[in-house]
C-alpha cells in the first residue's frame, strides 16, 4: 500500500556539506520494500574532453520548493513507499558527490523507474546551476536560466 506524500517523501536537501549515500539509503528503508534503487552523481575529472578541476554549484532560492514539487511528482506516478534526494552546493573537488537520490517500491521495476524519474526531473527542473573550472584555465555555466 502507497502512503501519504509526506510519508513517501523521507528526505529532500540542498546541503554545502558532503553526502552521504548511506542516510539516504536509511531514509528510503522500508519493511515493505523489496526494490530500491539509487543514483549516485560525482564530479568528474573531465567533461568534453577537457579536464575539470572543481565545480561550484549554487541554488536559486526556490530550489526547494521545486525540488519538493518534483518528488511530489514521482510519487503520484509511481508506487513510491520512499523517496529521498539530496545535492550539494558550495565548492566540490573531482571525486566528491554532487548529488544522491533513492527511492524503494514494492518491486525493483518500479523502484527503478521512479528513481529515474527522480534523477532526471530534478536535473531538468531544479534551479541548480554548475560552474565547472577546467585544467586549461576556462570556465563555464551549466544549467544556467
Amino acid at each position: 500500500m502507497v502512503g501519504t506524500r509526506a510519508s513517501q517523501i523521507r528526505l529532500l536537501d540542498l546541503r554545502d556539506e558532503p553526502l552521504s549515500v548511506d542516510e539516504v539509503l536509511r531514509a528510503v528503508a522500508d519493511p515493505a520494500a523489496g526494490g530500491v534503487a539509487s543514483f549516485v552523481g560525482a564530479v568528474r575529472d573531465h567533461d568534453q574532453a577537457r579536464g575539470v578541476t572543481r565545480l561550484d554549484y549554487s541554488a536559486h532560492p526556490t530550489a526547494e520548493q521545486v525540488l519538493r514539487r518534483v518528488a511530489e511528482e514521482v510519487c503520484a506516478a509511481h508506487p513510491v513507499l520512499g523517496l529521498a534526494a539530496v545535492h550539494r552546493t558550495g565548492t566540490l573537488a573531482v571525486g566528491d558527490l554532487a548529488v544522491v537520490a533513492a527511492v524503494s517500491c514494492a518491486h525493483r521495476g518500479a523502484a527503478f523507474d521512479a528513481c529515474r524519474m527522480l534523477i532526471d526531473d530534478l536535473k531538468a527542473s531544479v534551479p541548480i546551476w554548475k560552474h565547472q573550472v577546467f585544467t586549461d584555465g576556462g570556465d563555464e555555466w551549466v544549467g544556467t536560466p
